[in-house]
């Protein structure tokens, strides 16, 4: 018994050796058994392949098996390591994975194309390439309502399609709902001057307000939503403070937007003067003082 011992601890200090002769053995046991089922036929018949399919499958499972025990606490150790590592490096590369499965869901719902005008946080532009990793972008000045390209290029990690909302803004890229408020602060009725400025509008956008209202009904049967008219409209609002808010929405070209805003900012203005020109206050140009100037001394 004490020899068996030692031959048992001697093949479990050397795993592979010891692997190695179950393997042999194995194959020992399933050539005989072949052989044994087989026979001496030419042909083999459908209960002979059926048995000899058993003897196959059986012994390659029962192999598994003993590998398995024989090799149980080498595996447990290289499963941590392995799960450690792919641990590590999912957390390493989170922001490739985001990056990667952002690229799927841009693909999958269609949000956008090249081309195309988007909003993605606070930059705007429109799409100039995209790939699995990243979507270029140049980039439109929509924040203050500039409509014109900055000559900036930005480069968004399309991870950043699963933090902010994308807005596709590809039918401002010809008309736009352009809004601005003028500020009067004086607390005096300017109803009066509505029309007059609604006259003045409708003289600047005579000659494309058919274009604009066939394109903003073109949009609503897109989107299946009602938007607000292509008509110009005028509001007057208070502040706390006692000043007055005139606030401005037009439907018009886009590249031509900022250019309208000037026209009836104009028009307002003179309105104003001409209907209130006791507060009109002119600004008188004052010099500003000369400073004096010092005298250098001759060099020596």
């Amino acid at each position: 018994m004490e020899n068996i011992y030692t031959a048992y601890d001697f093949l479990m200090a050397h795993k592979l050796l010891f692997t190695s002769l179950i393997l042999l053995v194995i194959w020992f046991t399933r050539r005989t058994l072949l052989n044994l089922i087989r026979g001496d036929v030419a042909f083999l018949s459908d209960d002979q392949r059926a048995w000899m399919s058993r003897t196959k499958n059986g012994i390659f499972a029962g192999t598994l098996l003993i590998l398995f025990v024989l090799w149980q606490s080498e595996i447990s150790n290289f499963a941590l390591s392995v799960t450690a590592i792919a641990v590590a490096i999912v957390v390493a590369s989170k922001e490739i994975i985001l990056c990667f499965t952002g690229s799927i869901q841009r693909a999958s719902s269609r949000s956008f194309r090249i081309g195309d005008w988007i909003e993605v946080g606070q930059l705007s532009g429109e799409v100039i390439e995209h790939n699995i990793m990243a979507t270029v972008i140049q980039e439109i000045d929509l924040l203050h309502g500039q409509y014109h390209y900055t000559g900036k290029t930005a480069t968004l990690p399309n991870s950043m399609f699963f933090a902010y909302p994308v807005k596709n803004l590809n039918f401002m890229k010809r008309y736009v709902f352009h809004n601005f408020t003028m500020i009067v602060p004086h607390f005096v009725n300017l109803y009066p001057l509505i029309p007059h400025l609604q006259a003045c509008i409708d003289v600047h956008f005579a000659h494309f307000i058919d274009v604009a209202r066939r394109y903003n009904s073109m949009i609503e049967k897109h989107s299946g939503i009602d938007l607000p008219s292509s008509e110009p409209h005028i509001e007057i609002f208070s502040h706390t403070a006692g000043e007055q808010q005139l606030h401005v929405r037009v439907f018009c070209p886009t590249e031509r937007a900022n250019h309208f805003e000037q026209l009836i900012r104009h028009d307002f203005m003179v309105l104003f003067s001409e209907a209130f020109p006791g507060l009109v206050e002119h600004a008188k140009y004052t010099p500003l003082p000369e400073l004096p100037v010092e005298e250098e001394e001759p060099t020596k």
